[in-house]
């Protein structure tokens, strides 16, 4: 089902990406991909998530040691590591668009057909982040045992069910239990939730 979706995904969006990807290049002039640090995949083996560029240069390391960001950084961590487009000044003028389309996410296919994810399953992780959240929240120590049983997925249960609005330990116990129970159905009634949720951006932040 991932490589079938993913593929459709792929030829039906092609023009999106082309377009998408000449956009950055003439706008901002830099890499058409966002570079990150890797990501945590099933089994907690680390990955390079692919996501449309939509910040500067080095946005992520910026956030984590310039100085500049301290207050920033705050609010971000608070925020489950992200910000309102309008506050995020490493957000491009072009990658506001990209944000507020959720269009950074489709180059995730490719990583659905490298199977390094699936396109239904938790929402892929840093290890820092990781570390932050139990060392907020240790009981969260338990459910991530379970949350990297499965590969991680372009889309998710905290995606469909209020993305931002939902705590993180309580996003993360929702997506552990995810993995616990996977079904063919669940991910069906997922799938069939994103695009709703993606047009009418239903917790997300703006």
């Amino acid at each position: 089902m991932d490589i079938i979706i993913a593929l459709f995904l792929l030829i039906f969006f092609a023009p999106v990406f082309i377009v998408l990807s000449i956009a950055i290049k003439v706008f901002d002039g830099g890499p058409i991909f966002a570079d990150m640090p890797p990501r945590l995949g099933k089994n907690k083996k680390k990955f390079y998530l692919l996501k449309f560029r939509s910040m500067t240069l080095n946005a992520h390391e910026a956030m984590l040691n310039n100085p500049i960001f301290k207050d920033l950084k705050k609010k971000w961590i608070a925020n489950q590591h992200k910000l309102p487009i309008n506050e995020d000044v490493r957000i491009t003028p072009i990658g506001r668009i990209i944000r507020r389309t959720d269009l950074d996410e489709l180059a995730q296919v490719f990583n659905v057909l490298k199977g390094e994810m699936s396109v239904v399953g938790p929402r892929a992780i840093f290890e820092h982040e990781m570390n932050e959240y139990i060392k907020e929240y240790p009981d969260l120590r338990e459910a991530f045992k379970h949350y990297f049983d499965v590969k991680p997925g372009i889309t998710g249960i905290w995606q469909v069910s209020g993305r931002n609005s939902i705590p993180i330990p309580e996003r993360i116990k929702m997506e552990a239990e995810y993995a616990k129970r996977r079904n063919i159905l669940e991910d069906i009634l997922i799938l069939l939730k994103t695009p709703l949720v993606v047009i009418t951006r239903k917790g997300a932040n703006e």
